[in-house]
């Protein structure tokens, strides 16, 4: 780890990167450290994370070719692949159905009042409904946000913090507790955790600072590749998140935030997890709603084609890309629900996030239908997400 730590910080002193660790640390108290058996804790060395050239990309399997079934698929089913679509409290079953989701998004009030053989045969009925397997996600990154793990039925404490982890245990103890994550998580029938969080946070009180890893790019980096490979393990899918870097930014659920950074300072610090994360082999990377002015002054990072093309041709992710909910503030408030949808899309975005999922499958099927939004864009998005689900072992070849 020492030779690791050390290769990376010539890297960042070389970038120029100004990234210091903050003084204040976390603490975990004892009886909220859950570790797996040793049998079960899945590691690898971390001097084996590289940051990839601009060539490196993340290729689909080439032994699953979704084509067949594509070409089967009307515009209805097409449109409602590319939805992750935020679980309604009814009718969650005839949804899936009747809007042909890709996927459902679970928070925490759809596990407050359930058991843990209910939230078993919910899930499943939710599979039973889909004429294609959905994806099932949940944000469970521990510390702040532990959708599952917050009610004591599923988990005796909830999941830690990465950061509180890494200070009591370093990547070890890190590696321990998300090794019983994703076991909880696919005894529930979850197939998608959206993790790890890859921003680097500095600043204490900043959005993302308790739920960032606290740590430098490169150490940030190899604890996003560490995930994503032990979670392709579990067939969990792994989400890097929130691209291309919060930073210091403020909360994008409330407004809108523009970062004016430097397209260096970006390269050097903020990018570096995604890099990282993006040579192991992620499934999926989640774009913020920040406008990032380096590359686009005007338009959020989810809605802009020019940080889909970077995130694409510059860094050559080939995996699926998500947009934030976009329910958000900093959207809504500026482009109301169905064109926040359709211009989504239309920036490259392969997978809808979306809260107000009848409102917004609507106006891209309408998008579709009136020749805005074209059959061929449907079709090459909608077998990065068919690809994923063959990876997560939902489909078969």
């Amino acid at each position: 780890m020492k030779y690791f730590l050390s290769v990376f910080s010539l890297l960042l002193l070389l970038s120029g990167c100004q990234y210091t660790v903050p003084q204040e640390q976390a603490t975990i108290p004892e009886e909220t450290v859950t570790q797996a058996t040793p049998e079960a804790i899945i590691t690898t060395h971390p001097a084996s994370v590289t940051i990839p050239t601009e060539e490196t990309t993340t290729p689909t399997d080439p032994v699953f070719d979704p084509q067949t079934l594509i070409d089967s698929m009307t515009l209805e089913e097409l449109v409602g692949q590319i939805f992750l679509a935020r679980c309604p409290e009814v009718d969650a079953a005839e949804d899936i159905a009747k809007y042909h989701l890709g996927g459902y998004v679970l928070f925490g009030k759809d596990f407050q009042n359930e058991s843990y053989d209910s939230i078993q045969k919910k899930l499943v009925s939710f599979q039973e409904a889909a004429a294609i397997p959905i994806l099932i996600a949940v944000d469970e990154e521990g510390g702040t946000v532990t959708r599952i793990s917050s009610f004591s039925q599923f988990r005796e404490n909830p999941f830690p913090s990465p950061r509180a982890l890494y200070d009591a245990g370093g990547m070890e103890l890190i590696l321990s507790t998300e090794t019983e994550k994703c076991m909880l998580l696919k005894s529930l029938g979850i197939n998608v955790n959206l993790a790890p969080v890859c921003d680097i946070t500095t600043t204490p009180g900043a959005f993302m600072y308790s739920r960032s890893l606290g740590q430098p790019p490169a150490v940030t980096g190899a604890f996003a590749a560490e995930l994503c490979n032990l979670m392709a393990q579990h067939k969990i899918g792994s989400v890097l998140k929130h691209f291309p870097g919060y930073g210091n930014n403020t909360d994008t659920h409330t407004g809108i935030a523009k970062d004016t950074r430097s397209l260096e300072v970006l390269e050097s610090c903020d990018l570096i997890p995604f890099r990282a994360g993006i040579a192991s082999g992620c499934d999926a990377i989640l774009v913020s709603h920040t406008i990032v002015s380096c590359l686009d002054p005007s338009a959020p990072a989810s809605l802009s084609p020019e940080v889909i093309t970077y995130l694409r041709e510059k860094l050559g992710f080939q995996g699926v890309i998500i947009t934030d909910d976009l329910v958000m503030d900093a959207i809504a408030d500026l482009y109301g629900p169905g064109e926040s949808a359709v211009l989504a899309f239309l920036a490259g975005n392969d997978l809808l996030c979306s809260s107000e999922y009848k409102v917004q499958y609507q106006a891209v099927l309408e998008a579709a239908q009136a020749g805005r939004i074209s059959r061929q864009q449907l079709e090459e998005s909608v077998s990065r997400i068919l690809h994923w689900k063959y990876k997560l072992a939902l489909l078969q070849a």
